[in-house]
């Protein structure tokens, strides 16, 4: 598995399950503190055949900057076209409702799921 971690939050990707998981609390500054996590995503993009999930559920939280890193790397998704996008997040977190559903407007095909 591929991992970055620090005392707030990890992210890791683990390549058996075409999975990468966000734990804990996101709240790094711009895109600068957010490129190792943006190159994890696009390592993960480039290593999954079809799909590609991104598992939320245990994010507590994620500033304007993370959602903005997400979004982009949906839109650079939805440009290259030959990935599928699974999105899971949690019921039980109140930013991820309206946010997550955001993710699926810039890329109809995204599915979105909340436990």
């Amino acid at each position: 598995m591929n991992e970055i971690a620090a005392e707030d939050y990890r992210v890791g990707y683990a390549p058996e399950s075409g999975e990468v998981s966000f734990h804990g609390t996101l709240r790094l500054n711009g895109t600068e503190e957010y490129a190792p996590i943006i190159d994890l995503l696009d390592t993960a993009a480039n290593s999954s055949n079809e799909k590609l999930s991104l598992n939320l559920q245990a994010l507590d939280f994620l500033n304007s900057s993370g959602i903005n890193m997400l979004s982009k790397f949906v839109i650079k998704m939805r440009q290259r076209g030959d990935l599928q996008i699974i999105v899971r997040g949690s019921r039980q977190i109140p930013w991820q409702g309206k946010s997550l559903k955001n993710l699926q407007r810039l890329m109809p095909s995204l599915e979105l799921l909340f436990e």
